[in-house]
């Protein structure tokens, strides 16, 4: 069996910067510095050329070399991705060999969903940061993964906004599935249930250029 070439690094693993990105590569020195850097892990630059050159098929090994990866964080902070006791949230960036502009936003807080966003309030003791740490992670996760524009107004110039979301009152949770419509005609579009599958459709954005992912 040919092992698959290595395309996801730890910060404590290297720091090359034509592989990594330039922020990969300053996280990891940072963290071989010793530097206050929390644990994370970046897929490689060659990694995103791949790929491009699969027509927009992720590299073979790469999922199974994430999912290793985040294992390793949980382990490390004793938290688990999805877990409704004690919630691993991440969040996941875009980087490149020079910075340059339009890159993709950094999405913060994947790891809360319908349920365990009401465990995630009683670590906080406090309902509100909770719930919004969730409609940040929603509003991001459409912008960036569906291409969707937000608000959490439904109008604006008495013209009705592509799609919007509400909570429901704190104490009892979501009001509906997280389901809503692109702008035009195009269908639904059902939002991952689960961090794994938003971390699937994750990696797939991200593959268009090399990520940072870490608490």
């Amino acid at each position: 069996m040919v092992q698959s070439k290595k395309m996801v690094y730890s910060f404590d693993e290297g720091d090359m910067r034509s592989l990594l990105g330039g922020k990969g590569a300053n996280l990891c020195e940072m963290a071989k510095l010793g530097l206050p850097v929390p644990p994370g892990f970046i897929i490689t630059t060659e990694a995103c050329l791949d790929y491009y050159d699969l027509d927009h098929e992720l590299p073979e090994g790469l999922w199974d070399q994430v999912q290793e990866k985040l294992h390793g964080l949980e382990s490390t902070l004793g938290r688990e991705l999805g877990s409704t006791d004690n919630p691993l949230l991440v969040s996941v960036r875009s980087g490149a060999r020079i910075s340059m502009p339009g890159m993709m936003d950094t999405i913060l807080n994947l790891g809360v969903s319908d349920d365990n966003v009401a465990s995630l309030a009683r670590h906080m003791n406090d309902e509100r940061p909770a719930y919004d740490a969730y409609r940040r992670f929603l509003q991001i996760f459409a912008s960036i993964v569906f291409g969707m524009e937000s608000s959490s107004a439904g109008t604006r110039n008495g013209r009705a906004r592509p799609w919007t979301m509400s909570l429901a009152p704190m104490s009892s949770g979501l009001s509906s599935p997280i389901s809503r419509p692109l702008s035009g005609s195009t269908p639904d579009v059902t939002f991952p249930r689960t961090p794994s599958s938003s971390s699937s459709r994750l990696c797939r954005r991200c593959s268009r250029a090399g990520t940072a992912p870490g608490p």
